[in-house]
C-alpha cells in the first residue's frame, strides 16, 4: 500500500464525539483489570521462587505450558464471544460479570500454602492457567469495545490511549503500593505480609471495572453472520498489517522481562526491595506521554511517531548502560525516560491494530473484533509467559541464589538485562514498521468503501 501524504483529517468519517464521562470509564476498566495483570506480571515469580518454593526453571515451565494451552484456548474464546450477543451488547455483558471472576482466581493463585515441591508446582501451574482464561474473557471484550464505541479514526485514537493509560495505572498500582504495603501488613516482613496485600488490591478491581460496564456503548452495528472458528483463521491469514502490528505488540517482552526482574534490581543491586515503590512512581508519571499521543497523530502517521519514539529509546538505553547502577538518582532518571517512551508506544499499536478491523471486512464482510483483539491478548499474554520463562532461565544462568547475597557476575547480568535488553525489541520494532504500509488514508479508504456498501443494501 503506498504511504500518501499525512493528510490525516480530511478524509475520516464523521460520528459522534465520545464524552469524556464514557472515555473515563473505559479507563477505569482498564485500569481495574489490569491491578490483578501487574500483581501476576510482577509479583508471581517472586511469590513461586521466594514464597512457594518453586525453582525458578520449574516456574519458567509453568509460564510455557500454560501459554501453549492459551494458543489453543484465546482464538475460540474469541470466536465464541464472536457469535453470542444480549441486551448489553455484544462486549459488554463480559464487562458485566467477569471482574468478579478475575477478582477470585487473582486471590487464589496467591494462596500461600505449605506444599510439597510437586503439589505446589501442580497448584502453581492449574491456578495460573485458569487465570489465564479468565483473563481472556475479559481483555478481550474490553479491547474490542473501542472498535464498536466509535468508527472515527481520532475518536478510536483517544479511546485507545485512555484505554492504555489505565493499563499503566493499574500495573503501576501495584507496582508502587504492593511492596511498602506488603511490608507494613507483614510487621516489617515482605513475605508475611504478602498475601494480605494481594487481597488488599485486589479489591479495588471491583467498583472500577463496574464502571466501565456502566458507561460504555456499543454504537458500531457489526454485520448479522455469525462468525466460525474457520472464519477466524481465515481473517487471520488475509490481515497482513494485523499480523506485522501483533508481531510489533508482541516485542513487549523484552520490557515484560524487565519488569519481572525489577524487584531482583532494587533488592540485590541497589539494596533496597522498597524502590519498587518508587518504580511505581515513575510509571505513573510516564503516564503523562499518552496525553500528547492524540494531538501528534492529528498531524503525523502514527507509524512514523513510533519509529520515532524507538530510535529515541535505543539510543538512551545504550546511555543508560553505559552510566552504571552505582548512583541511584542516576538510575531512577533513565528509568523515568525510558518509561515514558515504553508507554507511549501503547496506545499507537492498539489504535493501529484497531484500524486493520475494517481492512478485514472490505476483505471478508466479517468485522470480527474479538478475533482481532484476542490476537492482541495473546501476545500480551504470550509475552508475559515468555517474560516469565525467560526470567527463570536468565536468574539460572547468572546464578541467582534466594535470599542470599548475589556474587558481582550475578548483578551485571542483572543490570545488562534491566538496562540494555529493551533496546533489542526496540530495534525489532523499527524493522516490523519498515514493512507496515497500512496507513490512516488506507483506513480511510476502507471506511467509506465499508458504508458505500451499507448505503447500496438499504
Amino acid at each position: 500500500m503506498e504511504e500518501r501524504a499525512p493528510k490525516l483529517q480530511t478524509a475520516a468519517p464523521e460520528t459522534k464525539k465520545i464524552s469524556n464521562k464514557e472515555v473515563l470509564s473505559y479507563f477505569s476498566y482498564g485500569m481495574g483489570q489490569c491491578i490483578s495483570f501487574g500483581l501476576v506480571g510482577t509479583y508471581i515469580m517472586y511469590f513461586y521462587t521466594d514464597i512457594l518454593g518453586i525453582s525458578a526453571m520449574a516456574a519458567s515451565v509453568i509460564f510455557i505450558i500454560a501459554r501453549t494451552f492459551d494458543a489453543a484456548n484465546d482464538p475460540l474464546m474469541a470466536s465464541i464471544i464472536d457469535t453470542k450477543r444480549s441486551k448489553h451488547g455484544k462486549f459488554r455483558q463480559y464487562l458485566l460479570y467477569m471482574p468478579f471472576f478475575i477478582f477470585f482466581i487473582t486471590i487464589i493463585a496467591f494462596l500461600p500454602l505449605n506444599l510439597n515441591p510437586t503439589a505446589a508446582v501442580i497448584f502453581a501451574g492449574a491456578t495460573y492457567i485458569l487465570w489465564g482464561v479468565f483473563y481472556t474473557v475479559s481483555d478481550v471484550p474490553f479491547w474490542s469495545m473501542s472498535a464498536v464505541m466509535s468508527q472515527n479514526p481520532q475518536e478510536r485514537t483517544k479511546l485507545v490511549t485512555y484505554a492504555n493509560l489505565g493499563v499503566f495505572v493499574g500495573i503501576g498500582i501495584p507496582t508502587l503500593l504492593f511492596t511498602p504495603l506488603a511490608e507494613f501488613l507483614g510487621g516489617g516482613s515482605l513475605n508475611d505480609g504478602f498475601f494480605y496485600a494481594v487481597i488488599l488490591l485486589s479489591l479495588c478491581m471491583l467498583p472500577l471495572m463496574y464502571i466501565g460496564f456502566r458507561n460504555t456503548k456499543e454504537r458500531v452495528e457489526p454485520p448479522k453472520e455469525k462468525v466460525r472458528i474457520r472464519d477466524a483463521l481465515k481473517i487471520v491469514k488475509g490481515n497482513k498489517p494485523m499480523f506485522i502490528m501483533l508481531a510489533t505488540f508482541f516485542c513487549n517482552v523484552f520490557v515484560n522481562i524487565t519488569l519481572t526482574l525489577n524487584i531482583y534490581f532494587f533488592t540485590y543491586n541497589l539494596g533496597n526491595a522498597t524502590l519498587m515503590a518508587a518504580f511505581g512512581i515513575i510509571s505513573l508519571v510516564a503516564c503523562v506521554g499518552f496525553f500528547f499521543i492524540p494531538m501528534l497523530t492529528k498531524h503525523f502517521f502514527k507509524k512514523h511517531i513510533l519509529m520515532t519514539v524507538l530510535i529515541i529509546d535505543i539510543v538512551v538505553r545504550i546511555g543508560f548502560f553505559l552510566s552504571g547502577y552505582s548512583n541511584t538518582i542516576v538510575v531512577l532518571s533513565f528509568l523515568t525516560v525510558t518509561m515514558i517512551l515504553y508507554t507511549a508506544t501503547g496506545p499507537l499499536i492498539s489504535a493501529m491494530l484497531a484500524e486493520t478491523i475494517e481492512l478485514t471486512e472490505v476483505r471478508t464482510g466479517q468485522r470480527s473484533e474479538a478475533v482481532t483483539f484476542s490476537g492482541q491478548t495473546f501476545t500480551g499474554k504470550l509475552s508475559v509467559a515468555i517474560a516469565g520463562g525467560a526470567t527463570g532461565v536468565i536468574l539460572t544462568v547468572i546464578n541467582y541464589t534466594p535470599n542470599e547475597a548475589q556474587t558481582e557476575s550475578t548483578l551485571t547480568g542483572l543490570f545488562f538485562v534491566i538496562a540494555l535488553l529493551p533496546a533489542l525489541g526496540s530495534l525489532i520494532r523499527l524493522v516490523l514498521m519498515y514493512f507496515y504500509k497500512y496507513t490512516e488514508h488506507d483506513f480511510n479508504d476502507a471506511v467509506a468503501e465499508l458504508q458505500s456498501r451499507k448505503y447500496q443494501e438499504e
